[in-house]
């Protein structure tokens, strides 16, 4: 096996089982293994450390598999695949979906893999050069451990780009699945776009928040900003709003929307296509008002380099709702940035509402659900942070 060896006193975060190796860690490459190929990775006096996946144009050179010497295999992935999904069993009520993640990266011991499951079909994206290298080993395995009838792949995120890779979309396993692919969630019925939509298709671990808002909606006007295909929208409309607007950039996305809330029987929404930053300030300037406000902005701050311009962002998006919130109104906000944490966006939250000149308070901290878990040796996983504030009167 090819050799990742490690300058002096650059091991301590794998001892603490991190599973990344950055570049400027690495001393030297001992044999040539290509992209994905799996590496020991050793220390400078050369105790082993773990097996990797080598990464030669990523600033994370290697990405562990394991920690102690073994065999990178089908068996392997069919393994690890088996466990994580297993796991998921213990945590989600199988009546309140049939759409979950399976696999979730580094916190399944599965670097660069994202599984999400929609019914009978298994869209994965492969985001690493090793999970890139094993493609086929792992669709087999999400066939033969799930029984789904199709795995189809996803591999266009953005990410890709650092590993040197290119986009990639299409079948992997089974059959195209019959158009349009639809799941249920909570008693409400969505399409999926799983050849084009965001992500993998639908944003599975917004799942409890969703039914948190629903929860907050009756008799209130709300809006949702980034509604993409109407996630808290419809729930915000089964929840009894008086009324509903929602905002997206995408006009594919709100045709969609329209058509979840006709497939569920639900009021049809205001739906508008626009920035929506520019759409609150126009709001803000006609005087309009919500009792009910959700901001799910996509990642302003895909690395850690882009926080600062990421904060301002925030700032002045989470300002502008809590000026258009009446007393007693709700503001149900977002990161899902993983490069800022959770106490940096409570700052900034709060940084908003002081210039607002309102007087909120945190009912609610909110989270990924719990198909997306966080492995505590690996917090970057932690990616989606949210608050529940209210204004004013506790209305």
């Amino acid at each position: 096996m090819h050799k990742l060896i490690l300058k002096p006193g650059r091991e301590k975060s794998l001892k603490r089982k991190h599973p990344w190796v950055f570049s400027g860690a690495v001393a030297r490459v001992e044999g040539e293994p290509k992209e994905g190929e799996t590496v020991a990775v050793r220390s400078s006096d050369g105790e082993f450390l773990a097996v990797a996946a080598y990464s030669p144009n990523s600033q994370i050179r290697a990405r562990v598999w394991d920690w102690k010497e073994r065999t990178i295999d089908g068996a392997f992935f069919n393994e690890r695949i088996k466990r994580s999904v297993a796991q998921r069993r213990t945590v989600l009520d199988a009546n309140a979906s049939d759409a979950m993640r399976l696999v979730h990266g580094e916190s399944d011991g599965l670097p660069g893999i994202i599984a999400d499951r929609y019914g009978d079909t298994v869209v994965v994206q492969l985001t690493s050069a090793g999970a890139e290298r094993w493609k086929e080993e792992i669709a087999e395995a999400l066939l033969q451990v799930t029984g789904a009838a199709t795995v189809w792949e996803r591999s266009d995120a953005e990410v890709r780009h650092l590993e040197g890779l290119p986009p990639r979309t299409g079948l992997l396993r089974g059959t195209v699945p019959a158009a349009p692919l639809m799941v249920s969630e909570h008693g409400l019925r969505f399409e999926v776009g799983f050849e084009g939509g965001h992500k993998t298709g639908f944003y599975l671990d917004q799942r409890d928040n969703r039914l948190k808002v629903r929860a907050l909606s009756a008799g209130r006007d709300a809006l949702d900003c980034f509604c993409y295909s109407g996630g808290f929208a419809l729930n915000m409309l089964k929840g009894g709003a008086k009324s509903v607007t929602a905002i997206d950039s995408s006009a594919d996305a709100l045709a969609q929307a329209q058509r979840n809330a006709a497939l569920n029987q639900l009021p049809q929404a205001d739906w508008m296509e626009g920035d929506v930053f520019q759409s609150l300030r126009r709001f803000r300037d006609q005087g309009r008002s919500f009792d009910l406000i959700v901001l799910d902005p996509p990642k302003f701050a895909p690395t850690v380099s882009h926080v600062e311009k990421a904060a301002r962002a925030y700032k002045d998006i989470n300002l502008l709702g809590f000026k258009l919130l009446r007393p007693g109104g709700v503001l149900v906000t977002f990161s899902c940035s993983g490069g800022v944490s959770a106490d940096l966006f409570q700052k900034i939250i709060a940084g908003a509402a002081l210039d607002a000149g309102v007087d909120a308070r945190v009912t609610d901290w909110l989270h990924a659900a719990p198909d997306h878990p966080v492995a505590l040796n690996f917090p970057e996983g932690e990616y989606l942070k949210g608050l529940i504030c209210r204004v004013g009167a506790l209305g």
